[in-house]
C-alpha cells in the first residue's frame, strides 16, 4: 500500500494526457484474495476503487481519483500454464500482452491479439476494454480470444468463470459483461486465453492506391485471394504516410507520391509460395487499375521497415502534441466520412495538421490532429471534439472502436448508443455494483 508521493507517476495518469492525479491510496495485491480483501474493506467503508492495468488507456478509464483507491494489477503477473494441446493459456491479469505472447509462440502457438503497446499494456487492461489492434480482421477483438475469465465483484464476491471450453451455453455468458466494462463491473483478475495455431510463414507488401473505392476493392480481393489468412489491412492516406518516411528518415519506394498506401499482411504455410501469392494477387490488382504500385518484403527484416513505418504512432506523444480520435464506421462511407472530418476541422482552423490512418478490414478510422497547430493549442480540443464526434455519429458510427469510453468520450456516448441502451447498461451497473464503487464516473 502506496500513499501520497510514494505513488509512482506512472499509477497518477495514464497515456490519454489527463491531469496526473493523487489516489487516496495506491494498493497492488498478489493473488485474488487479495483483491477480494481490498474490495471487501472499500465496499464496507464506501470508498471507490479505480482498477488500474498497464496505463496506456487513451481514454482516461485508468486515471485515479482523489478520493479513491487505486488498485493496480502489476504484482498480479504470473503464467499459470499453457496447455499444448489445448491451445490455451492461463494467466493472471497483471501479464503483459508482449509476456502472454512470447510465451504461446514459444509453444509454437500465435494469441491473436496484438497492438503497439503490447510491451506495457496488460492482459487485466486489454480485455477490460476489448482492445482491437493489428490483427482483428483475421482473429476478432480481445473478446473473442476469451475462454474463461476470473472476476472480484465490488463487495470481494468471486466469479470463478475459468471453464476452458468454447461450447458452454448455461445461461448468460457473464464474462462477456466485464469484457469491454471498463473496470467499472468488476475487476478482471485472471483469464484463459484461446490460442492459434502459430503461421510458419508470412508475407508483407506496401501498396499504392489511387482513392479509397480502390481500397475496399483491393481488400475485397485479398480476402477472397487468402480466406481466413488475411491478417492485417492497415490504410494510410498520404497525410500519414509522408509523415511516416519523414520520420523514419526513408524515400517512398513508389515511382510517384500516392493517395494513400496499405500495408497488406497475410499468413500461410510456405514463405516462398505465400509471397508469390502475395505478388500474383497485387500483380492482377495493378493489371486491373486497383493498384498504382507496390513493394513486396523480401525478408522479415524488410517486413519490420514496412510495419515501422505504420507504427509510428507509438512516438505520437514525443514528436507531437496529439488529439487523436478513434472510431469505426461501416466500410461504404469511411472514406467519405474520413474526407468529411478533415475538411470540417481545416475549414474551422486552415492549416491545421491532420493524420490519418486505419485498420481497413475491421472498419476502424484513427485521426489525429496535432494541438501545436491549431490556433489556441489544446484550448481548441473541446470544440474540436465535438465537431468531429457529430460528424461521426451522423454517420452511423462509433465513437470508440478500440480505446473505450472512459471519461473522454462519456459526453459522446449518446451519439452511438439508444436511450434504451444506455438504461440497460445502467440496470446492469446498479445490480453489480449498487454503492457505484468502480471505477465510477467512467462509462456511464
Amino acid at each position: 500500500v502506496l500513499t501520497g508521493d510514494a505513488t509512482p507517476p506512472g499509477n497518477r495518469t495514464d497515456w490519454s494526457g489527463t491531469a496526473p492525479t493523487l489516489p487516496l491510496a495506491l494498493v497492488l495485491p498478489t493473488d485474488t484474495e487479495q483483491v477480494r480483501a481490498v474490495m471487501r474493506i472499500a465496499h464496507a467503508h464506501r470508498v471507490p476503487v479505480v482498477p488500474q492495468g498497464g496505463m496506456t488507456g487513451l481514454a482516461g478509464a485508468g486515471v485515479p481519483l482523489p478520493d479513491a483507491i487505486a488498485l493496480s494489477l502489476a504484482k498480479m503477473s504470473r503464467i499459470e500454464g499453457l496447455d499444448p494441446q489445448a491451445g490455451t493459456l492461463t494467466v493472471e491479469a497483471g501479464v503483459t500482452l508482449q509476456a502472454a505472447q512470447e510465451t504461446a509462440a514459444g509453444a509454437g502457438w500465435q494469441l491473436g491479439l496484438d497492438l503497439g503497446a503490447r510491451g506495457s499494456c496488460q492482459i487485466g487492461g486489454n480485455l477490460a476494454t476489448n482492445a482491437g489492434g493489428n490483427n482483428v480482421v483475421q482473429f476478432g477483438m480481445a473478446r473473442e480470444q476469451v475462454l474463461g475469465l476470473e472476476v472480484v465483484l465490488a463487495d470481494g464476491t468471486l466469479l470463478p468463470m475459468m471453464r476452458p471450453m468454447q461450447k458452454n451455453n448455461t445461461g448468460y455468458d457473464l464474462k462477456h459483461w466485464f469484457i469491454g466494462s471498463e473496470g467499472t463491473l468488476g475487476i478482471i483478475t485472471r483469464a484463459i486465453l484461446q490460442l492459434r495455431p502459430a503461421a510458419s510463414a508470412r508475407a508483407t507488401a506496401m501498396v499504392a492506391l489511387p482513392d479509397y473505392e480502390a481500397a475496399k476493392n483491393l481488400l475485397a480481393q485479398m480476402r477472397g485471394s487468402f480466406p481466413g489468412a488475411l491478417n492485417a489491412f492497415e490504410l494510410m492516406w498520404a497525410d500519414f504516410y509522408d509523415i511516416a518516411l519523414a520520420w523514419r528518415g526513408r524515400v517512398s519506394p513508389f515511382s510517384k507520391a500516392t493517395p494513400f498506401a496499405a500495408l497488406v499482411d497475410v499468413t500461410g504455410a510456405n514463405e516462398a509460395a505465400l509471397r508469390d501469392a502475395l505478388e500474383s494477387a497485387i500483380g492482377v490488382a495493378i493489371d486491373r487499375g486497383v493498384a498504382t504500385d507496390a513493394v513486396l518484403a523480401q525478408s522479415i527484416a524488410q517486413a519490420r521497415e514496412l510495419w515501422a513505418l505504420r507504427e509510428i504512432t507509438g512516438e505520437f506523444s514525443a514528436r507531437i502534441q496529439a488529439i487523436n480520435f478513434d472510431v469505426s464506421l461501416p466500410l461504404p462511407s469511411l472514406g467519405a466520412v474520413a474526407d468529411e472530418c478533415s475538411a470540417v476541422i481545416l475549414a474551422r482552423w486552415p492549416g491545421a495538421s491532420v493524420l490519418r490512418f486505419g485498420h481497413l478490414g475491421d472498419n476502424n478510422l484513427h485521426l489525429t490532429v496535432d494541438a501545436r497547430s491549431l490556433p489556441n493549442g489544446w484550448e481548441d480540443a473541446p470544440a474540436l471534439e465535438a465537431m468531429f464526434y457529430e460528424v461521426i455519429g451522423r454517420a452511423g458510427g462509433s465513437v470508440s472502436a478500440e480505446h473505450g469510453i472512459g471519461t473522454h468520450k462519456q459526453p459522446f456516448l449518446h451519439l452511438s448508443r439508444s436511450a434504451a441502451e444506455l438504461a440497460a447498461m445502467r440496470a446492469i451497473k446498479a445490480a453489480l455494483d449498487p454503492l457505484n464503487l468502480l471505477n465510477p464516473g467512467r462509462v456511464l
